[in-house]
């Protein structure tokens, strides 16, 4: 039976955000929820020993809360995803979209050889086990519209702002380091 290990923090904007891993790497995180509910999602995806286990998240809990502040734009921790070929190809199409970017659902069916299949691309990130890691907050409609979002879509424009706030201040302050 296999071993996850669960944690939480708490954002200003995210509320309570949970976390959980497997001895692979990163399994489920979850916000805006509580933690019952968060740890039923858990069991109905990987049933086994569930504990709380600060320690084995300290990587991700780290790197969340430098992204939450700005100061991490792509993550690095290692991933246990679960899910079927075609949303496992999303996901990995999400974490090539550019921080402080977006992409339309179209542009991803694209990027993964199924033009058609933007529906399918907004079912897929409607189950990423792993927001945030695999933005799938960056993922719009291709009239600009925002689309939808698991957490609604006033969570969605405020990462977006974020990221394109900070994005921007960094681009302006790599540019004066240019010049100087």
């Amino acid at each position: 039976m296999e071993k996850i290990y669960y944690s939480s923090f708490h954002s200003p904007v995210l509320k309570k955000v949970f976390v959980a891993s497997t001895h692979k790497g990163v399994c489920r995180i979850d916000f805006l929820t509580s933690k019952e509910s968060f740890l039923k999602k858990l069991r109905n995806q990987f049933p086994g020993d569930i504990t709380r286990d600060d320690r084995k998240n300290q990587k991700v809990l780290a790197q969340l809360k430098k992204y939450l502040k700005g100061e991490l734009k792509n993550f690095d921790c290692p991933l246990d995803m679960k899910g079927t070929s075609f949303e496992k190809k999303v996901w990995l199409a999400l974490k090539r979209i550019p921080y402080g970017k977006t992409r339309s659902y179209k542009d991803i069916a694209e990027s993964i050889g199924h033009p058609k299949a933007f529906r399918a691309v907004g079912n897929a990130n409607g189950s990423n086990p792993l927001p945030l890691i695999l933005p799938c907050h960056r993922v719009i409609e291709s009239n600009g519209g925002l689309g939808g979002f698991g957490h609604g879509l006033k969570i969605k424009r405020q990462l977006l702002h974020l990221e394109k706030e900070r994005s921007h201040r960094r681009d302006a302050k790599d540019a004066e380091e240019r010049v100087f």
